[in-house]
């Protein structure tokens, strides 16, 4: 049976040693494993798709000896099956070699793989390449994954789509994209960010009955974020509180033009619980601002000379939201980041560290930042493809440059708050959250909960659960389409008091 999908996750390595472990050290036949994993998938199509044809594209590897395993029990259960070898049976060894043996005892029908195939009922199962990948795809894989994608039938992944990078969620130029993946005993960490969550479908995970402590034997590198765990550390309130209890935070942002984004950052602190919550902008945007919500404070400034004094008060900082990258702009992050507080940076409070001229040398450990690639890039140095690469050494290279806390936004954001521990993942979000805005109500998120006295290392993941969370129950009802950040704030306030 399938299982709920754990909070450790490993690269491909990783998962290899675990599979050592089972086999060498407790004794567990390797053939075992695979007929577990085997029987995992077929169950699962059964289950979804019953009664369907299924087709199966194998490779050389263990991988492909899965797909062996799928088309014995699809044959011993009478069901309609064909398997398509992109190897030939003389390349298989070990137990992709005793998983080929015994689908061929079972009379499994096997055809060498040609792009003439006509594919056009059943299920496909894809076990071609598996964790082993490294380098490109070649022919004929990469012509059987685009016959695959093409098909338009429901395809399921024997755990991992190929193509895709199980160490860092990267797509080869060619990959398979499932409607579901069934993987097995590690959960890989590339599953579940970058391009992992569009190519695996549903993800399936199956510890194969693995005894438990052999995950004791291999340090894991990355975890899976649960917002649940994260907030027993959000501590719940006295009786006699009141709002300088919850902290002061102090929104800048909102250059000509942009006064909505600190609007939207603002609010999104004071429905996360900050007691105060203020915001310095251009001149023009004050009146918009209050008449959206009287509950802030808000000031006009029209140089870093008139922010000085208000920056005596605040708890924490959050600048860059619609902050743009006029001398106005530059003025006000000098301004904050000499006064040494607490601060979120975002949006182009980042742009501006990356041009290196109004902070030369820049990185506190009092600093979150909240880059998206393209920001994270700049910062960097490299480009948005190299960062959506690897995008756990781009966070983590991040966090050692500005010795801070940083989440690198994006499907499966990544949060890093110590380099010596593992990545955080959420896994929670839509595509829904892809419009403007979004990224100003999460910085207002992390701040509120900074203010609320909770360390970066809690209020950063936290918050990014938070916010992806309040955007998943915005869509439930009536879609991802026309998603606004503001439709986040009435179940950002029920989150929060869960």
């Amino acid at each position: 049976m399938p299982q709920s999908l754990p909070t450790e996750l490993y690269t491909a390595q990783q998962v290899r040693d675990l599979d050592q472990i089972a086999i060498q050290e407790r004794g567990i036949p390797g053939i075992k494993l695979m007929k577990s994993a085997g029987r995992s998938v077929f169950d699962e199509i059964n289950h979804r798709w019953p009664g369907s044809p299924i087709t199966i594209f194998c490779g050389a590897g263990n991988n492909g000896g899965d797909g062996y395993i799928v088309a014995a029990l699809a044959l011993e259960n009478r069901l309609p099956v064909q398997l398509i070898q992109l190897a030939s049976p003389e390349k298989l060894t070990g137990d992709a070699c005793t998983a080929y043996e015994y689908a061929l005892s079972v009379g499994v029908p096997m055809t060498p793989f040609s792009d003439c195939l006509d594919l056009q009922v059943g299920v496909i199962i894809d076990a071609l390449l598996g964790t082993g990948l490294s380098g490109q795809v070649r022919e004929p894989y990469a012509q059987a994954i685009r016959l695959i994608n093409h098909s338009g039938l429901p395809v399921v992944a024997v755990d991992i789509p190929s193509g895709l990078s199980s160490d860092t969620g990267a797509a080869l130029e060619a990959a398979v994209k499932a409607n579901m993946t069934v993987t097995f005993i590690g959960l890989k960490q590339g599953l579940l960010t970058g391009r992992g969550p569009a190519l695996c479908g549903e993800l399936v995970y199956n510890d194969l009955s693995v005894p438990a402590d052999i995950f004791d034997g291999v340090k894991h590198t990355a975890t899976r974020l649960d917002r649940q765990d994260l907030m027993a550390s959000f501590p719940s309130r006295h009786r006699d509180a009141h709002k300088g209890d919850f902290g002061h935070v102090l929104v800048i942002g909102g250059d000509e033009g942009y006064g909505g984004a600190v609007a939207m950052a603002a609010e999104a602190a004071l429905r996360t619980g900050a007691g105060l919550v203020s915001v310095v902008t251009r001149p023009e945007h004050v009146s918009a601002i209050l008449a959206r919500r009287p509950e802030l404070m808000v000031k006009g400034v029209a140089s870093g000379q008139e922010l000085v004094p208000l920056l005596s008060s605040p708890t924490v900082l959050v600048v860059g939201p619609g902050l743009g990258q006029s001398p106005w702009s530059e003025q006000m992050l000098q301004q904050a980041v000499s006064t040494g507080l607490p601060m979120v940076l975002d949006a182009d409070a980042l742009n501006i560290v990356s041009g290196g001229r109004v902070i030369p040398n820049p990185g506190n450990a009092n600093w979150v930042i909240t880059p998206h690639p393209g920001e994270a890039a700049r910062l960097l140095g490299i480009t948005n493809t190299e960062v959506q690469a690897d995008r756990f050494a781009a966070v983590r290279a991040l966090h050692k440059i500005f010795n801070c806390a940083v989440v690198l936004k994006g499907a499966g954001s990544l949060v890093c708050t110590a380099g010596d521990q593992p990545v955080g993942v959420c896994t929670a979000g839509n595509p829904g959250m892809a419009s403007g805005g979004m990224g100003d109500a999460l910085s207002g998120i992390i701040g509120a909960l900074l203010a609320q006295g909770l360390p970066s290392d809690i209020a950063l993941p936290m918050g990014v659960c938070l916010h992806a969370e309040a955007a998943d129950m915005a869509v439930a009802s009536d879609g991802e389409r026309g998603v606004l950040a503001t439709d986040l704030f009435g179940p950002l306030r029920h989150l929060v008091n869960e």
